[in-house]
């Protein structure tokens, strides 16, 4: 556990990281006693502060919640953290890669909620009543850490990673869709770059939602009626360039749009 002027401290860098666009350590060689109770509190921290900016939180996520994107990130849980308004990208509107250190897209199917969900006895079955529509998203992902050297505690207290998010417009109910077995498929430029199943998601993007509703019930969060949850992706996270188009194909759930400038 960490004196909270080093939480602090170690907020502020990563804030000074995210507005300069200029990457720092690896958090976990510096402070050998960082634990994830630690890095939630620092994410908290800044996203505390972005909100008493005018920030406001429109949903969660869950990131690395499949064996492949684990592998790929060199950790062995998944990571938590927040969606922001300002974080909200649009399918019209190319994004400027510039604005990213190392920006990676990843495939999700969303989680739109009618009512706020139970806390540290959330079940399956509370988030299927609880869930609106799922819904097609991109989770537009980077790291404020240098060359993605990140262990779980990093990306716990870097947002999980998070940086955007784009949501199609389609929106089915969960009675009408078999959640585990939505096959997608993502494109880069017209070309396949990566392909999935929402099984890849903890067995199920159900369970996700519920774990992370248990997870940051003991910090005082709750995911609330009207919130957007992204559960995890089913595919790997693919690298974004300056003048990519990706498509992402959802069975039975329509396609989302992303573009770089």
């Amino acid at each position: 556990m960490l004196p909270a002027a080093t939480r602090d401290q170690i907020a502020a860098n990563l804030a000074a990281a995210r507005r300069s666009r200029a990457p720092i350590a690896p958090l976990t060689p510096s402070y050998p006693d960082l634990d994830v109770v630690d890095a939630y509190e620092i994410q908290l921290i800044n996203i505390r502060r972005r909100v008493a900016a005018g920030a406001r939180v429109v949903g969660h996520k869950v990131g690395l919640s499949s064996p492949v994107m684990q592998q790929m990130m060199g950790v062995n849980e998944p990571d938590y953290g927040h969606l922001l308004d300002d974080m909200r990208v649009f399918e019209d509107a190319p994004v400027k890669t510039a604005n990213y250190l190392y920006p990676r897209v990843e495939v999700e199917v969303g989680f739109i909620l009618a009512d706020d969900l139970p806390g540290a006895d959330c079940t399956e079955d509370d988030v299927l009543a609880a869930t609106e529509a799922l819904v097609p998203s991109i989770e537009l992902i980077d790291t404020r850490i240098k060359d993605w050297q990140v262990k779980i505690c990093d990306t716990i207290a870097d947002n999980a990673s998070s940086a955007g998010f784009v949501l199609g417009p389609a929106r089915v109910s969960p009675a009408d869709i078999d959640v585990k077995a939505i096959d997608a498929v993502l494109t880069r430029n017209g070309e396949v770059a990566a392909e999935g199943r929402s099984d890849a998601v903890l067995g199920n993007p159900v369970t996700a939602v519920a774990w992370l509703a248990r997870k940051v019930d003991g910090f005082g969060v709750r995911l609330r009626q009207g919130d957007i949850v992204l559960p995890g992706s089913c595919t790997l996270a693919v690298d974004a360039r300056a003048g990519d188009e990706f498509v992402a194909d959802f069975a039975g759930l329509g396609s989302v749009r992303l573009s770089f400038e």
